[in-house]
Formats: structure tokens, C-alpha cells, sequence
């Protein structure tokens, strides 16, 4: 087992985008390293901007990306040199083995039509196959990631279109997987998202400036007013003449969306919405649905911080039983933290988490969870209850269990990993130590995200498009 995927048994999510375009000329690196800033949660690996100045000398692009936080990255020195009223900003999770600056983005690629510089948030099925097509035509790559697979068709197909919006969508024909997109043209900002909307992405606008973001938390850090969501299979162009353009031509009918459930259960921001619907309600709705189809009696209703902490509240709510707080969580820990060695008397969770006796002494507990993947911290969470004094400790999971691996941009890993594989409910109970396991019921799935059209690939197995035939995730890293 991975000693670092052993410590950290949470989902990875594919990373935060974030564009802005300002019409009146002003510099915009410092509101995207802000923007961003509200995205971190999203990735916390490697971060980058890139800016063009569209009164300067065209495609000249200024970019800066490193390993690490925003914080690590960027100085007040290191933005004000990065002028420019256009520009796009990432931030990066990445599963283990990838986590190099090369694959940091954005990607600024320079070909015949001028720069582009491109935001990636997801995963394509079909990247090693458009990868070794392009090598054979004399491509070369400069990283392992697929967003350097999109970057160069949108670059190829350049060369026959009137327009870089025109070369996204003849891209995205070729494409297949989860994909939110924002592309940097030396006049226009673009943003496209797959056609069966996986990912999120959002529109906004702050007086004469518009914004492209993951997430409309990110549009509220920076003051920006919400405009819409991209819509799955939209691509949205921005430029002074023209305001806002939409191409829906690579929509698909609404039954056949198939957004990432997590989005709602675990990576958003509670205080963002998507696609119309709050994050936060989704949350809470699955906690009360939790006590509607497996109560059980006991004293006090906590959340494992911070995921866990909505549907532990929609729990209490619902059943009546009180909500308090277990845990404290160390803020100052971030992925980039030195994990201590497997025989090192620190535990890599107890550095992150401690139990707070005077909470839990003597009291049965109910301890709600966003997902169990492998199973290899809840039980040390289970274990740091009982020790705290708890007298039981039962265990809600605001997720259906995972029984199959994720190929759009989630590090759901494959099957012989996952503690659902081959086990019953009762079979993971025992194993995490629990008193009682019980875990969102997969119908309720379609409620907590508003009724919107939902992906329950990691769960059922039943992907919305064919899964690649063999799992090539870790030889091309999203």
C-alpha cells in the first residue's frame, strides 16, 4: 500500500480553474491568485498564472508556476510583474507519482496562430490514443498530462478555423472524457465544458471585467456578481466587441448529463452553488437522509471535519439528536505537510485531527463521513473516539460505498483497493471497528443534486460513456 494514499484516505479531485478578462485594461494577476485562493481546496499540489497584455505586443504571454500553495508561490513582488488585463490561473491536485513542476498549469503553448495558454480541470478516457496519434505526426510533449493532449488539437485545429472558438469545438469532437476548459487567446477568453458536464464551470462579472470559474465561491471571494453556469456541451467566448458569445452546438439532451456527484458530497465549497443548486442543501439533505434510512439511538451527531460536518448537522436536525464537535482539525496542514514514517510514532491523522474528550466521554456517538475509500483512516477515527472515552461510536457515510474506479478525473482507484470490493456492510464495520455502518442509499443520489442529471460510474459501474479497456491512469496522470 502507498504509504502516502494510506495516510491521506481521501478522494483527490482534479484541480481548480479560474479566467478573468478585464475590458477597461487593468492588471488582473492579483484578483486570479484570489480567485484562486478560493479554489485551493481543490488542489493543493502545484499552482500557476499566465496574463497577456491585449494592448501589447500580441501572444506575449508572462506565466509563473511552481510545486506547492498559492501562499508558497506567490509574493506581491512576484504578481505585479505579471501585467496583463487577460489571464488564466490553476490549481492542481494530482494522484501520486505526477506531482512534478513540468505538469503544474497552465500550459502556454506558442504555434503559428500566436499563444495560448490553457486550464484543464478533469480527465479524458481517450488521451493515450490522441496522444500517440499526435507523436506519430512529430509531436512532443513536454508533460504526461492529457490537458497538453487537448492543448495541441485545439493548436492543430487552429490552423484550419476562422476562429479559436471554432478550433475548441472541432477539439471537443475528437475528445472524450471530463473536461472544464478555459483557454487564454491573445483578444479572447474561452470557456467549454464537456458535453455531459462533469465538471463544474461558472460565468461572473465585477464592473467592466468578466470571469470564468470552478466554482461561484471563487466569484464571491473577488466581489464578482454570478452571471450563469456554462452549461454542459456550451462553449462560451469573451472578448470587448462581442460580450458574451455561447455555441451550444456540442449539447447534449439533459437525461444524458452526468455531472460528478462528489462535487455536491465532498470537493465543492458548501458556499457554492452548481448548476443551480447549493451545495451546502445538498449536504444537509443527505445527513437528514442518513437518519430517515438508518437511524440509531445515541447522544451526539459529529462530523469528520470539514466534510463531514454539513450531513453530520443535517443528521442532528432530522433525528433530533444533538450536534456538537468531536474534532480538532489542524488548520495549518495541507497535503504538502511532511508525512512522518510508517514507523515513526506519529500518526499522519492524529497530526491532523485529535479527538476532544470532554466532547465524547461517555457518550454514544454518531460520526458521519463523506466516503470511505480504503478504509485506512476511519479506522484510526473509530479508534480515537473509543479512546477519547466514547462509549459507542456509529458510523454514517453521506456516499453510497465504492465499488468500481473513476476515469474522469476523480482518483477513485481500482477495485482490489477499495474496501467495498468483494465486502459487506457488516464485513467494513467490523474491519473499521465501528458499533454500526451504514451508508447513503444510492437512489437518494438524484435528490441531493437537485434532480440534475448525476454520474454514478464509481458506484454501479455503469459509466456514462465506455471506460478505457485497461486503466492507464497512472501512466498518464490527469
Amino acid at each position: 500500500m502507498d504509504t502516502e494514499m494510506e495516510q491521506t484516505d481521501k478522494l483527490g479531485e482534479e484541480c481548480g480553474v479560474f479566467g478573468i478578462y478585464d475590458f477597461d485594461g487593468g492588471d488582473v494577476a492579483s484578483t486570479i491568485y484570489y480567485g484562486l485562493f478560493a479554489l485551493q481546496h481543490r488542489g493543493q499540489e502545484s499552482c500557476g498564472i499566465a496574463v497577456s497584455d491585449t494592448a501589447g505586443p500580441k501572444g506575449r504571454v508572462l506565466s509563473t508556476k511552481e510545486m506547492g500553495l498559492l501562499n508558497e508561490t506567490f509574493t506581491p513582488d512576484t504578481l505585479s510583474k505579471l501585467k496583463g488585463d487577460i489571464g488564466v490561473g490553476h490549481v492542481r491536485y494530482s494522484t501520486a507519482g505526477s506531482s512534478t513542476r513540468e505538469n503544474a498549469q497552465p500550459l502556454v503553448l506558442n504555434y503559428v496562430k500566436g499563444t495560448l495558454a490553457l486550464a484543464h480541470n478533469g480527465n479524458l478516457i481517450n488521451a493515450t490514443k490522441l496522444r500517440h496519434e499526435l507523436e506519430y505526426t512529430g509531436a512532443i510533449f513536454q508533460t504526461t498530462i492529457d490537458s497538453e493532449v487537448i492543448a495541441y488539437h485545439i493548436a492543430r485545429e487552429r490552423l484550419n478555423s476562422k476562429t479559436v472558438e471554432e478550433a475548441v469545438r472541432r477539439a471537443m469532437r475528437k475528445i472524450e472524457g471530463a473536461y472544464s476548459l478555459i483557454v487564454m487567446s491573445p483578444r479572447k477568453l474561452i470557456g467549454a465544458r464537456d458535453p455531459y458536464g462533469f465538471r463544474p464551470l461558472c460565468i461572473g462579472k465585477r464592473d467592466n471585467a468578466y470571469i470564468l470559474a470552478s466554482e461561484t465561491c471563487a466569484l464571491d471571494t473577488i466581489g464578482a456578481k454570478f452571471v450563469r453556469d456554462v452549461e454542459p456541451g456550451e462553449i462560451v467566448t469573451i472578448s470587448p466587441e462581442k460580450g458574451i458569445e455561447s455555441d451550444r452546438s456540442m449539447c447534449l439532451g439533459k437525461e444524458e448529463h452526468a455531472r460528478c456527484v462528489f462535487e455536491y458530497i465532498y470537493f465543492a465549497r458548501p458556499d457554492s452553488h452548481i448548476d443551480g443548486v447549493s451545495v451546502y442543501d445538498s449536504r444537509i439533505m443527505a445527513g437528514k437522509f442518513l437518519a430517515i434510512d438508518s437511524p440509531v439511538e445515541a447522544d451526539l451527531v459529529v462530523g469528520v471535519p470539514e466534510s463531514g460536518n454539513c450531513a453530520a448537522l443535517g443528521y442532528a436536525m432530522q433525528s433530533g439528536i444533538p450536534y456538537g464537535q468531536a474534532f480538532v482539525k489542524n488548520t495549518y496542514v495541507g497535503r504538502t505537510f511532511i508525512k512522518p514514517r510508517q514507523k515513526s510514532r506519529e500518526s499522519s491523522v492524529q497530526v491532523k485531527l485529535n479527538a476532544i474528550r470532554e466532547a465524547v466521554r461517555g457518550k454514544r456517538i454518531i460520526m458521519i463521513d463523506d466516503s470511505i475509500v480504503r478504509g485506512t483512516t476511519s479506522d484510526r477515527i473509530v479508534r480515537m473516539l473509543r479512546e477519547a472515552g466514547a462509549k459507542e461510536v456509529h458510523m454514517r457515510v453521506s456516499s453510497p460505498p465504492f465499488l468500481w474506479p473513476c476515469y474522469f478525473g476523480t482518483d477513485v482507484p481500482a477495485r482490489e483497493q477499495l474496501i467495498a470490493y468483494n465486502r459487506s456492510v457488516d464485513e467494513i464495520c467490523g474491519i473499521i471497528g465501528a458499533d454500526s455502518l451504514a451508508y447513503l442509499r444510492l437512489e437518494r443520489l438524484h435528490e441531493i443534486a437537485g434532480g440534475l442529471g448525476i454520474c454514478r460510474g464509481c458506484f454501479t459501474g455503469s459509466y456514462p460513456m465506455e471506460p478505457p479497456e485497461e486503466d492507464i491512469r497512472g501512466d498518464y496522470e490527469h
